[in-house]
């Protein structure tokens, strides 16, 4: 039984969490943002840059499966029209989607987080128990573990293949000790990348 299939005892009292493997997908997803072009999408220089990003047979697909039509793609590039609210939407959809791509492609997010061997810190923050009666609640601290690993991880998170990002979070979570069902789900977790 996975440690996920063992959640039974915190939902039943009330606890709040997510599963691991999500919050290791938010987490992936923050780094990947984050690590992206900092102006707005807003601001012409944003909106020129992810459009210049994007300018790829990969980006044009991209863009085409997000709902933008290429006529309208090359208007906005010739400045003849400018992208709605919901067009600046899709064309960060389409930035996103690429860019995780090309950081998993290229290896340069695995290679981030590895750190030539060293690894990255990964905080787990326990359960939140606020709901949870006071003779139910367990005294589950918030843990750090280093991971060397990433590869499969990026991989599984890229690929949107849930069932193996959560085996790879049930690997995590079972070198901490007798434990680790308690990590199952978390409030949160944060990568020091």
């Amino acid at each position: 039984m996975s440690a996920r299939e063992e959640w039974g005892w915190f939902a039943k009292h009330n606890a709040h969490g997510i599963p691991g493997s999500a919050a290791l997908a938010a987490e992936l997803a923050r780094i990947v943002r984050e690590t992206g072009i900092k102006s707005p999408l807003t601001t012409p220089r944003g909106l020129g840059a992810r459009l210049h990003y994007l300018d790829t047979t990969t980006g044009h697909q991209a863009l085409r499966n997000a709902g933008v039509r290429p006529g309208t793609l090359r208007r906005w590039k010739q400045g003849k029209a400018k992208p709605s609210r919901n067009s600046r939407e899709k064309i960060e959809q389409a930035y996103r989607e690429v860019r995780t791509h090309n950081m998993v492609r290229s290896g340069a997010l695995t290679k981030r987080l590895q750190q030539e061997g060293r690894g990255t810190r990964v905080e787990i923050y326990p359960v939140n128990q606020t709901d949870v009666p006071a003779p139910r609640q367990r005294d589950v601290p918030q843990r750090s573990v280093r991971i060397r690993d990433w590869a499969t991880i990026t991989h599984a998170w890229a690929a949107g293949d849930d069932a193996q990002l959560d085996q790879a979070w049930g690997d995590i979570i079972a070198g901490i000790a007798s434990e680790y069902v308690a990590y199952a789900y978390v409030s949160g977790i944060g990568i020091g990348a």
